[in-house]
């Protein structure tokens, strides 16, 4: 023998020796396989929480079969069906014949739950954030003890903000239904410091009649319970402000526009929800174009619909003023007659070219999600967006009433229409123009709208009363009567709304209105001047 054949018989020898002092990795065993497949789940359930930990590879093939309903038992022996019904042997993954008296194993809801955990600990590893939440949410419904080891391996490397923060519920969760207090304690100052509704639910939920025993574990439930509903109540509160001031912007949206047709022009138009209805249509219509035409423009379609919505209706309202309204003017039930007819038939003729159902107008990705400013506070996008809309809006047309000519005009023709016409003012030109105005604000009203909900044939119908009580509370003729009167009556509704319903607030609402004006007719800000009848 060589020398060089002698070191090599010499190296291979021991190599084997260390191989064999070294102890080998874990491999399932049948024992294992069935403990996890056959008997009572209880007892199944014990013995996964015990296995999953050690990271087999052998038994993520296993629980993926019991997860689809693939696996039978025969016996102490455990099968996983193939796609083809063939079998194969759970620990080897060998090609066997399947006994012809194996079971189907059947998983209950606690047992499926356990599996899906089990699958997610190794799902926890991805690079896909998205795999990880998943994992993240199917350990949230089996959190236990034993969940515990895979949690915190996984916060140890977890980098995404909001995967860890869900991470650290799970954690917590888990903690609840740990065997020592102190762990309960140390869940309890936890999600007390959380302060967020899932924090409150698992509270809640522990200190239900029955599950929590210990005296002192179920104290600091309490005191963590107390000190959330205390921070999340001011984001209710500010949650029910927020609401308040959309509702009072969309109110005021909606009423500008019957400021002048009815505050200046003293025109009881009950067809000013249907302009703003043709300003929402209108936004359908450019909203569809873009789709059509400038797919890879659409999230700004909303910089040519609401000129196109202000311009739809606009034109409308000069149409009706010119062959309506023009001839009714000082005579307030046939203006309102009038108006009623008109306003049913422009539904009409919008059921007969769009349908009688609502249409769809999609927000701009922009448009789209929310502001998150505390745990229970979300300000969406859409409502932020309508709120500056409307106090652009409300900027643009006091503007225009006080600086601009055709506002000079206008304030003219409405406090002494002879004198005007005396001045040189064209008189019914003025009116077209104001009627038109008032029109087009509802049209922009009408595109703001179609922002927060569907577009239909009866959208107007939900907004006219309140537009008129905005204008009535705030004072005929009085912008800034207006703004007051509209954010006023949002606020009010959401706050009686917490308090008594939909439904009730409404009515509270409008007894609170009616009240007020029985007590100051001129409402909130009364027209300032002298009267010729004084």
């Amino acid at each position: 023998m060589t020398l060089h054949t002698w070191l090599s018989t010499l190296g291979a020898a021991v190599v084997l020796a260390l191989s064999a002092a070294v102890p080998a990795a874990h491999a399932l065993t049948a024992e294992e396989a069935y403990a996890i497949s056959g008997g009572d789940n209880d007892a199944r359930i014990v013995a996964l929480q015990k296995l999953a930990p050690k990271g087999d590879p052998a038994l993520t093939p296993l629980l993926q079969a019991l997860m689809s309903d693939a696996v039978k038992v025969s016996g102490q022996k455990v099968y996983i069906i193939q796609d083809d019904g063939s079998a194969v042997d759970a620990t080897t993954g060998q090609a066997v014949a399947l006994p012809a008296d194996a079971e189907d194993v059947v998983n209950n809801n606690r047992m499926s739950s356990e599996i899906e955990a089990a699958l997610a600990a190794g799902k926890l590893a991805s690079t896909d954030a998205t795999v990880r939440a998943e994992a993240i949410e199917s350990l949230a419904a089996a959190a236990d003890e034993s969940k515990l080891p895979v949690i915190d391996k996984a916060l140890a490397s977890e980098k995404d903000e909001a995967l860890l923060k869900k991470l650290k519920a799970v954690r917590n969760k888990a903690l609840l239904a740990a065997e020592d207090p102190a762990r309960r304690i140390e869940a309890a100052k936890a999600l007390g410091e959380d302060a967020s509704p899932d924090s409150r639910a698992l509270l809640m939920e522990r200190l239900q009649e029955g599950v929590e025993s210990d005296a002192a574990v179920k104290g600091a439930l309490l005191a963590a319970l107390d000190k959330v509903n205390r921070q999340l109540a001011w984001g209710e509160y500010a949650g029910v402000l927020f609401t308040g001031v959309s509702l009072g912007s969309i109110l005021l949206l909606a009423a500008l526009g019957l400021a002048i047709t009815y505050g200046l022009m003293g025109v009881i138009n009950m067809a000013h929800g249907e302009l703003m209805m043709i300003g929402a249509y209108a936004t359908f219509v450019v909203q569809n174009l873009f789709r059509q035409y400038l797919p890879g423009l659409f999230d700004w379609y909303l910089l040519l619909a609401v000129p196109m919505s202000f311009l739809a209706a606009g034109l409308v309202g000069a149409v009706l003023e010119r062959t309506v309204f023009r001839f009714l003017y000082g005579r307030p039930l046939e203006t309102l007659l009038a108006s009623w007819g008109v306003s049913l038939v422009l539904m009409q003729l919008v059921r007969t070219v769009f349908g009688a159902q609502n249409v769809q107008v999609e927000n701009p990705n922009w448009m789209s999600g929310g502001l998150d400013v505390l745990s229970n506070l979300t300000l969406p996008y859409n409502r932020l967006a309508i709120i500056a809309f409307a106090a652009a809006v409300l900027v643009g047309m006091t503007l225009l009433i006080a600086k601009t000519r055709m506002g000079l005009f206008v304030r003219s023709v409405t406090q002494n229409r002879p004198m005007a016409s005396c001045m040189g003012v064209n008189t019914a030109r003025v009116d077209t123009m104001a009627f038109s105005l008032g029109a087009g604000i509802a049209g922009l009203a009408g595109c703001a709208l179609s922002q927060i909900g569907n577009v239909g044939p009866d959208l107007g119908q939900n907004y006219i009363v309140d537009s008129f009580m905005v204008v009535v509370l705030g004072g005929v003729g009085q912008i800034a009567g207006t703004v007051y009167a509209a954010l006023g009556l949002g606020l009010i509704n959401k706050f009686l709304e917490g308090w008594a319903g939909a439904v009730l607030a409404k009515i509270m609402v409008l007894v609170i209105v009616v009240v007020f004006i029985q007590k100051r007719p001129q409402g909130l800000f009364a027209m300032k001047g002298r009267s010729a009848e004084a």
